[in-house]
């Protein structure tokens, strides 16, 4: 069983920076899927970008293309999102996935297992 521990959530300001981070427990697979996911209060949760074994990278928000940035270090199985130039409506739960998949998905029916969230507040 895979577990994520996501951490580096908080509160800034708008305009601000935050690095997340997502460590996998005992994740040898040679073909897996790293994603973020986000959910705002009365929100469906939706996907923000993932990044696969072979580095190949999506970004699902068009909103966050040129602020925010995925990236992991396979040694360590850990996945990070640096977030960049933050706004107000970027405040929500962020949720760090995993699955064994060829081609990531944007969906969260498509990732297996999931981290237990970190909160980001960005305020105005």
């Amino acid at each position: 069983q895979v577990q994520l521990a996501e951490s580096g959530g908080g509160s800034v300001q708008a305009g601000g920076s935050l690095r997340l981070s997502c460590a996998a427990s005992e994740y040898s697979y040679n073909r897996y899927c790293f994603a973020w996911f986000r959910q705002a209060p009365g929100k469906e949760r939706e996907g923000v970008a993932s990044i696969g074994s072979d580095n190949f990278i999506t970004y699902f928000d068009d909103s966050v293309k040129g602020r925010f940035t995925i990236s992991q270090d396979s040694a360590k199985n850990t996945a990070f999102l640096q977030m960049n130039m933050l706004r107000p409506e970027d405040t929500a739960m962020y949720y760090c996935a995993a699955d064994r998949r060829i081609l990531c998905g944007s969906r969260p029916g498509d990732y297996d297992y999931w981290g237990q969230g970190t909160q980001v507040t960005v305020s105005s």
